[in-house]
């Protein structure tokens, strides 16, 4: 069973930044993994995601240009870089893995991100 914590979650300044981190502990780490945020009373959005090599990246519209996801060299840990932030990026931010892109099969509890303005 694969489990993900993720950690790094905080309340910063608008157009400040915030590196997240997500750990995998329990299984196999050739999986694709991802980021997903929700803000109160609005529904799960996608930020960006990660193939097994880390030679592929995709990014939602709304992050695209000021995220960037990264695998770390144990392949077990991935970061979000998140850059000049806005008080719309305030949600809780929850890691994913799964065998295949879109496949999210493992989650993580979640690290709140509060920006303020």
């Amino acid at each position: 069973q694969v489990q993900l914590v993720e950690s790094g979650g905080e309340t910063v300044e608008a157009g400040g930044s915030l590196r997240l981190s997500c750990a995998a502990s329990g299984g196999p780490y050739s999986y694709a993994m991802a980021w997903f945020r929700q803000a109160p009373g609005k529904e799960r959005e996608f930020v960006a995601a990660i193939g097994w090599s880390s030679t592929s990246d995709e990014y939602g519209r709304p992050v695209k240009g000021r995220f960037t996801i990264s695998r770390g060299n144990a392949k077990n840990t991935i970061f979000l870089q998140m850059n000049s932030l806005k008080p719309d990026d305030t949600a809780v931010y929850y890691c994913a893995a799964g065998e295949t892109r879109g496949d999210w099969t493992y989650w993580g509890q979640g690290t709140q991100v509060t920006v303020s303005s």
